[in-house]
């Protein structure tokens, strides 16, 4: 499975995010994949599952199928995101 964040670095909220995504690394040992929204990526992931809300996390299967969307500020236990990479 794939795990994704799209965020702006440069943001209100970009602190918050650098800051879970450190300790969701440090507590699970995995990374999650960091998607800027203006870039090609980002604007084709924002099309493709309506992400109009920053910052967003998506969770897929390998074959792009979406399986789960957390979108804005507060950002979800590191738990639930945890269990889309237990297999990676």
């Amino acid at each position: 499975m794939r795990v994704v964040i799209i965020w702006r670095e440069e943001s209100d909220y970009g602190r918050e995010v650098r800051e879970w995504l450190h300790d969701f690394e440090r507590q699970t040992g995995k990374e999650i994949e960091s998607v800027n929204p203006d870039e090609p990526e980002g604007i084709s992931i924002g099309k493709t599952y309506d992400v109009v809300e920053y910052p967003t996390i998506l969770a897929f299967r390998d074959n792009g199928e979406l399986l789960q969307m957390w979108r804005g500020r507060e950002l979800p236990r590191m738990s639930e995101v945890s269990y889309y990479l237990m297999d990676n």
